[in-house]
């Protein structure tokens, strides 16, 4: 069956088919005719979102595009990745959700290599970025500009310098953007985030949080590239390094990636799940669209093997407002709110995105705090009530249709991943730092200025 016979009609070209019918009827009928929504029914192509996956490794497989096609309201129709193999691989394991939840088969995937080509149908009305961190802001932008509706994964971006850049372009596209801190849709966060707003442990004084820990690796050998991969496309804007399997991605199955743990590609534990956790400290502290004025700590980093990010560390920042925020691999993985009159803990619990995240034992309690009535305090009608969301892509998907913000949007999303950096910027420098959040810029410090962004090796550079 042809490319042409299978793509499924999209919302945006059906519209528009639909508004040039209903201008005719106008001008050659002499009357409007109104036709009631129940006659093309919930799921009609107008009311399709249609989705395309960039990125279909790992955190696509098992969280994002299922995260998509939970929802009737969304069909996945076409998957790109620089790895041919996992391409294929995509394409295949959506027809084959597609065919048992129709009970028919359904071949209606289209497969692309260069995400530019992906953005350049017209067909496809959002995109899912489940790339590795250094390709999120550099996709995320063309997105918006090319007039998707985005979810991307965090981090934000690779730096600070790049996440400015891609909150900028979607601000000024207007487009929806959505940045996968999942945990804000988790009911026991926003919950506790109330409760801190809400003055249940008084005033604010302290937020402590645990992330897990990277282990460090042996040197590895050089290894030919194997034949489904673009190695330099994948590599992007990052220098040019030989390929060993575990500085990218397994050839064979879907395990935890090697590029998590190379500072090429990411910064490690502390944006990888930091951005969660700060986001959510940040959601509590009504600190969403700022920073810490000044940050410093240290942390270990591997003295020799192919795995380079931080290992142990600890990392302190103070805000404007006086909050204390310590971040560590040795404190148990969640965040705990400290106040004048009690403190609340919160975590995930034994919730896993995928089932190869690090989630340590001692956080296996989603909700704790020093006198249970805290926990057990109804949040008022008069008092602060955040924004509610059942499950993260959904209310991606929702907001695509009613235009409204979603509950991660990508400027809070660029602040708390921009935190983390700053964090990680410290662990490099081993001093303390002093942070300008209205200028995005360190204060006095040519030194730290200059780790706001990376070089951009060509032509794989942000648009200007």
């Amino acid at each position: 069956m042809s490319e042409e016979k299978t793509s499924p009609v999209s919302r945006r070209s059906f519209l528009e088919t639909s508004t040039k019918a209903a201008a005719a009827t106008l001008v050659f009928g002499g009357f409007p005719t109104i036709v009631p929504a129940s006659v093309f029914g919930k799921n009609a192509p107008s009311n399709r979102i249609n989705i395309g996956a960039i990125g279909t490794g790992r955190i696509s497989r098992i969280h994002d595009m299922p995260g998509v096609w939970q929802y009737d309201q969304a069909q996945i129709m076409a998957v790109c990745d620089v790895d041919t193999r996992r391409a294929e691989e995509g394409k295949q394991l959506v027809n084959e959700y597609y065919t048992k939840k129709n009970g028919k088969p359904f071949d209606g995937v289209k497969v692309y290599h260069d995400y530019q080509a992906l953005l350049q149908n017209k067909d496809i009305d959002g995109v899912l970025i489940s790339t590795p961190d250094h390709w999120h802001a550099l996709i995320g932008m063309a997105a918006v500009r090319a007039g998707k509706d985005v979810y991307c994964q965090k981090p934000t971006s690779l730096t600070i310098a790049e996440g400015r850049a891609l909150s900028d372009a979607v601000k000024s596209t207007g487009r929806i953007f959505q940045i996968g801190s999942q945990q804000r849709s988790s009911t026991q966060f926003r919950y506790a985030a109330e409760l801190v707003r809400n003055g249940r442990i008084g005033t604010l004084k302290t937020v402590s949080i645990g992330l897990p820990g990277d282990p460090s690796g042996e040197e590895e050998v050089a290894m030919p590239v194997p034949t489904n991969l673009n190695y330099d496309r994948w590599l992007g804007s990052t220098p040019e390094v030989y390929y060993t399997e575990k500085r990218v991605h397994p050839q064979q199955g879907y395990d935890r990636p090697g590029w998590l743990r190379c500072e090429q590609f990411g910064a490690g534990m502390i944006t990888g799940w930091g951005s969660h956790h700060v986001d959510c400290a940040h959601w509590a502290m009504n600190t969403e669209h700022t920073g810490p004025v000044e940050v410093s700590g240290s942390a270990e980093f591997p003295k020799k093997g192919l795995w380079d990010v931080h290992g142990p560390f600890r990392t302190e920042g103070r805000y404007a407002n006086g909050v204390h925020m310590i971040i560590s691999d040795s404190l148990p993985n969640g965040i705990k709110f400290e106040g004048t009159e009690g403190w609340i803990f919160v975590s995930r619990g034994d919730a896993k995105a995928t089932s190869s995240d690090p989630v340590s034992l001692q956080a296996a309690k989603a909700l704790d705090a020093s006198d249970p009535k805290i926990i057990q305090s109804v949040i008022g009608p008069n008092e602060i009530h955040l924004y509610e969301s059942k499950e993260h892509h959904g209310n991606w998907l929702e907001c695509i249709k009613s235009r409204k913000q979603p509950i991660a949007p990508v400027e809070v999303g660029h602040r708390s991943c921009s935190t983390c950096l700053i964090h990680h910027i410290v662990m490099k420098l081993k001093r303390k730092v002093y942070w300008d959040p209205a200028k995005e810029q360190f204060v006095n410090d040519a030194e730290a200025n200059r780790l706001l962004s990376r070089p951009q090796r060509k032509p794989y550079t942000l648009p200007g």
